[in-house]
C-alpha cells in the first residue's frame, strides 16, 4: 500500500517538475501568465522555470524579422483607371506583450492595415505616376506602416510594391500608346535623319565650290606669276641682247651698216611669210619707202656718230 503511494507521489512529483520547465528558442520571447493574469513575466531563450498549475505561456512569438506578403489588391488611381498591386513588408516585434496584448490577431490587422494605405496611396496618383514614383510610394507606405503599427509594438522596416498591372483594357489603349509614340519617334529620327543627310550634302557641295574657286584663284595665280616671269627674263634677255649689240656697235663702225642690213633682211622675211600663208591678203609695198623704213628701224636702235660711238634714242 505505502510503496503504491510512494510510487504515486514520484510520479506526480515528476510530472510537476517536468511542467515547470521550459525552454525557450534563440530569437523567441515567452509571456508567461499567473492565474490568467499577465504580471510582466517573460521567459528569455534558454532553460526556464516556471510554478506548476499556476503559470502558464500565454504567447509564445520569435521577435526576428519576418516578411508578410500582401495578395493582390485592386486600386483606383486619381485619374479612375482600375490596377492591381501586391506588395511584400518585412517587419519584426519589439515588444511582445504589446503584440499580444494591444490586437487580437496581429497578422491579419497587419494585412488589413496595409492594404487600407496600398489603396490610399494608389488614389492620389496618376496611372503613369504609380510606375515612375514607386520609390517614393514605397518610403511613404514605410512611414505610415511604422506609425501606425507602433502601438502593437511592431517596427515595419520595409515596403516594396512587386507589382502594379493595369486592367487589360488600360493595357491595351497603354499598347497602342506606345506603339504610337515609337512611330512617333521613328519618324521624327528619319526627319532628322534626311534633313541632316541633306544639310551635309549641301555643305559638301558648298566646301567643294568653294575649294575648286580657291584652286583656281591660285592657278590664275601662278600663272600670272608664270607670265611675270616669263616676261621678266624675256626683259632681261632683250636688255642682254641690246647690251650686247650696243657695245658690238660702239667697238666696230662697220656693225652698224650690218645691223641695218638685218633689220631690212627680217622686213623682207617677215613679208615673204605673210605672202605665203594660206588665208587671203593683201600686202601694199612701195619699194621707195623700204629705205625709209630702215631708216626708221635703225633710229629704234640707234645712231653712230662719225666717232663710231652708238648714241641711244632718250
Amino acid at each position: 500500500m505505502y510503496q503504491w503511494m510512494f510510487m504515486a507521489f514520484i510520479a506526480i512529483t515528476g510530472t510537476t517538475l517536468a511542467g515547470s520547465i521550459r525552454i525557450i528558442k534563440q530569437g523567441d520571447e515567452a509571456l508567461v501568465e499567473t492565474l490568467g493574469r499577465y504580471d510582466g513575466k517573460k521567459l528569455e531563450p534558454g532553460l526556464n522555470f516556471i510554478t506548476p498549475f499556476i503559470d502558464q505561456i500565454a504567447f509564445q512569438e520569435t521577435i526576428r524579422e519576418k516578411v508578410l506578403e500582401i495578395p493582390p489588391q485592386n486600386c483606383i488611381t486619381r485619374d479612375n483607371v482600375s490596377i492591381s498591386v501586391d506588395a511584400v513588408v518585412y517587419w519584426r516585434i519589439i515588444n511582445l506583450e504589446k503584440a499580444y496584448y494591444k490586437v487580437q490577431n496581429l497578422k491579419a490587422a497587419m494585412v488589413n492595415l496595409v492594404l487600407t494605405q496600398i489603396r490610399s496611396e494608389m488614389g492620389k496618383l496618376e496611372l503613369n505616376q504609380t510606375f515612375t514614383a514607386r520609390t517614393e510610394v514605397n518610403e511613404m507606405l514605410l512611414r505610415e506602416l511604422d506609425i501606425a503599427t507602433a502601438p502593437w509594438g511592431v517596427k515595419v522596416t520595409r515596403v516594396e510594391l512587386r507589382d502594379i498591372v493595369p486592367s487589360k483594357t488600360v493595357q491595351g489603349a497603354m499598347e497602342l500608346q506606345m506603339s504610337a509614340e515609337r512611330k512617333k519617334q521613328a519618324a521624327i529620327l528619319t526627319s532628322e535623319g534626311e534633313r541632316e543627310a541633306v544639310v551635309n550634302s549641301a555643305r559638301g557641295e558648298a566646301d567643294a565650290q568653294i575649294i575648286e574657286a580657291q584652286a583656281r584663284q591660285k592657278v590664275k595665280i601662278l600663272d600670272a606669276e608664270a607670265q611675270q616671269k616669263q616676261q621678266l627674263l624675256k626683259a632681261q634677255g632683250v636688255a642682254a641682247a641690246m647690251e650686247v649689240i650696243a657695245k658690238k656697235l660702239n667697238s666696230d663702225t662697220s656693225a652698224g651698216k650690218a645691223l641695218q642690213f638685218l633689220l631690212a633682211q627680217n622686213y623682207l622675211e617677215m613679208g615673204i611669210k605673210i605672202g605665203s600663208s594660206n588665208s587671203t591678203k593683201v600686202m601694199f609695198l612701195d619699194p621707195r619707202t623700204i629705205p625709209a623704213t630702215l631708216d626708221g628701224i635703225s633710229s629704234i636702235v640707234g645712231e653712230v656718230n662719225s666717232d663710231g660711238e652708238l648714241k641711244t634714242l632718250s
